[in-house]
């Protein structure tokens, strides 16, 4: 895991910047009403306790932690180490891989690499990690949903406020000095959903879906170094595989790596 705050930093940017536009030209006051922010925000939430069980609700802090902990997908670091795999197979066979598991944090490269000093079938070790691949990738597409249809919901209930508060005050026009003060309570609830849907909930699914493409990209690549490991592949092929899933950013950092570690051996 690895600490990011760019999601914090952009929605306390945006919030700053909206109550710095609402002040250059009006009173801030006039945008807090707490029983419309009730109608939006309570009513939304209310529409998606119908929507997903509970047991999946629960889980909405623990991922929204993640907007902060993000998985770390170092892919350099995954060429790397499969390719010192590679070579150690190849010199002392595949048992040999058995005392390296040990050190390794992921658990989906250790049941991978587990299987192979097993002894099991390519195909079946392949079948295996695609269906644990797909079993996260539903887990993580779940918190996506949520607040997906969380940035559905609250623009919804926010003209639902609206037209609450239309009827309410078309049905008391004796006073018509009280028109134009009932029609901004009245829009306040649109203004509400407006904000929670675009600058939180829209968001956080675009985010938790940007980080779930990322794992799934590193659980692919692990999968076919996994592969190729007990195929006896030369670990040369392999890290030319293995660099087709890097970004150019992330293929100029191992070239950088390897020009490092090349200097370091000559100097040596």
């Amino acid at each position: 895991m690895k600490k990011s705050y760019s999601a914090v930093i952009g929605l306390a940017s945006g919030t700053v910047l909206l109550i710095w536009s609402i002040m250059s030209s009006g009173d801030i006051m006039s945008f807090v009403h707490l029983p419309s922010m009730a109608t939006t925000l309570g009513g939304s939430f209310a529409a998606l306790v119908i929507s997903f069980p509970m047991k999946d609700l629960m889980k909405v802090p623990k991922i929204l932690k993640m907007l902060v902990n993000t998985p770390e997908q170092d892919r350099v670091r995954l060429i790397t180490m499969f390719s010192e795999l590679a070579r150690k197979a190849r010199r002392d066979g595949l048992l040999a891989l058995e005392d390296d598991l040990n050190n390794m944090e992921d658990e989906f490269l250790v049941s991978g690499l587990q299987m192979v000093v097993d002894g099991i079938e390519p195909d079946i070790i392949r079948e295996i990690l695609t269906l644990k691949m797909e079993t996260t990738e539903r887990r993580h597409r779940m918190g996506q949903s949520i607040f997906t249809k969380w940035a559905e919901l609250a623009p919804a209930f926010g003209m639902l406020g609206t037209l609450v508060g239309l009827v309410v005050m078309l049905a008391d026009l004796q006073d018509a000095s009280s028109i134009g003060s009932g029609m901004a309570v009245a829009l306040i609830t649109t203004f509400y959903g407006s904000l929670l849907a675009n600058l939180i909930f829209i968001p956080i699914a675009s985010n938790l879906s940007v980080q779930t493409n990322e794992e799934m990209v590193s659980k692919e690549m692990a999968i076919e170094g996994v592969i190729e490991i007990q195929a006896g592949t030369n670990p040369r092929i392999l890290e030319e595989k293995l660099m087709t899933y890097l970004s150019p950013e992330e293929l100029k950092m191992l070239k950088e790596e390897r020009t490092t570690s090349t200097e370091a051996l000559s100097y040596e």
